[in-house]
């Protein structure tokens, strides 16, 4: 990890570790199972939501979302990636996973067959545009009614899931601007997804979207240890077709840069299908965000850059944001403004801290805890008076009692 990496991440400690002092007045319940019916399915669909961290019942903060299909059993799996890598990698995301426990085939498969692999399909298979029915007309409408969302979306699928993903994206691209497709079944049905791509992607632009794709290469063959990645394309059987299908959707797409489309892919050759999700939705995300990230991190880090070179980057920021975003986003996360604040207080840098301080005020301004941290600055100064009005303002926005007894603290002083 970048040692400029390691500089931000103890900036966000900073700020954790100053509202952990504050506590909270109340619990907020971040992670929410619920349930929908569904008139497209015709029937009740199980689902998850976790909310970021920052969350807020009051808060005006919006936030883009991210739909995890098999949510249920890759739940750790996001989770785990999204939680070390929000703030400078990631922005703050909610969270959703859908349930595909019950007819898993029938939801994410894109047409009807009767073999697979040699072999007769017992499942109902061909649902997947049913399925696009209930998330586009039901369930994101049910999540951006209930939460506060905005319309930056990302799907990710593994497997059928994956092959779903993929679909979406050729089929029905108005719903997400990004797509991770994990080890994506693209053999499906003769390949027809596979061929469908390759004549809309001629024609149709895709400008605005991203994609990425991985593949586990890991056991290319089950009986054929001599299949490799470098030799797998001229192999034939039906044991390859699941990788070579990949291997040629991923440079068909690379080779179609007119489409628009940003696009990545990438060979896992120490994983199997089944643990290639963990490292395909690292780096999966990293790809799709890698506009969030920081330009030039270590002038924030350095205390000669001034206030004015500081205020230019994060005005140049957030002007990525919003070409990336389509909406105005602060130029950095409240836990980051916060903490750059904290750290620039401690090194003695006071016209920076107080800048970090006032930008998080003015983007962040229904947070108590930003009015806190201002008023903590004008405490340092000796300013007494506008130490007193922003620690009235914090316990304006909150009934948490720690803001009543700073109030009374600079009373006495």
């Amino acid at each position: 990890m970048k040692k400029n990496t390691l500089i931000i991440l103890t900036i966000c400690s900073i700020f954790i570790l100053h509202q952990e002092i504050i506590g909270q007045s109340e619990t907020i319940e971040l992670e929410i199972v619920d349930s929908l019916f569904s008139t497209s399915l015709e029937e009740n669909r199980e689902f998850w939501v976790k909310l970021p961290e920052n969350y807020e019942p009051n808060g005006d903060q919006k936030y883009p979302v991210v739909y995890l299909l098999d949510g249920f059993s890759l739940q750790n799996t996001l989770e785990t990636v999204y939680d070390n890598y929000w703030g400078h990698y990631l922005p703050h995301m909610i969270l959703v996973g859908i349930s595909n426990k019950n007819n898993r085939i029938k939801d994410l498969t894109t047409s009807q067959v009767k073999m697979r692999r040699g072999s007769s399909m017992d499942a109902e298979t061909g649902g997947a545009e049913i399925f696009t029915q209930f998330i586009e007309r039901e369930l994101i409408p049910h999540i951006d009614n209930t939460y506060p969302t905005t319309p930056y979306r990302t799907l990710i699928g593994h497997s059928y899931a994956g092959l779903f993903t993929i679909n979406t994206l050729i089929n029905h691209n108005h719903l997400f601007e990004n797509y991770i497709a994990i080890d994506p079944s693209m053999d499906w049905d003769d390949q027809k997804l596979l061929k469908q791509a390759k004549e809309k992607l001629k024609t149709k632009s895709f400008k605005g979207k991203s994609l990425y794709v991985s593949l586990a290469a890991e056991q290319l063959h089950m009986f054929d240890e001599k299949i490799t990645i470098d030799n797998i394309m001229t192999d034939t059987s039906e044991y390859t077709l699941f990788a070579r299908s990949i291997i040629d959707f991923s440079k068909f797409m690379e080779s179609r840069t007119e489409s628009g489309l940003n696009f990545s892919w990438k060979i896992y050759p120490e994983d199997l299908h089944g643990t290639v999700p963990l490292p395909s939705m690292r780096d999966g995300f990293i790809f799709l965000f890698n506009w969030y990230q920081f330009k030039t991190p270590e002038k924030y880090n350095n205390p000669d850059t001034t206030v004015e070179e500081l205020t230019e980057l994060l005005k140049k920021q957030e002007e990525i944001y919003l070409a990336h975003f389509g909406y105005h986003v602060p130029p950095m996360i409240e836990e980051l403004l916060n903490g750059y604040g904290h750290m620039n207080m401690q090194m003695g840098q006071t016209e920076r801290a107080h800048m970090f301080f006032k930008m998080n005020v003015h983007y962040y301004p229904k947070s108590a805890n930003g009015y806190d941290s201002m008023a903590g600055y004008y405490e340092a100064q000796n300013d007494i008076p506008n130490a007193l009005k922003f620690a009235q303002k914090a316990a304006e926005l909150s009934d948490n009692e720690y803001y009543k007894t700073r109030i009374q603290e600079l009373k006495n002083k």
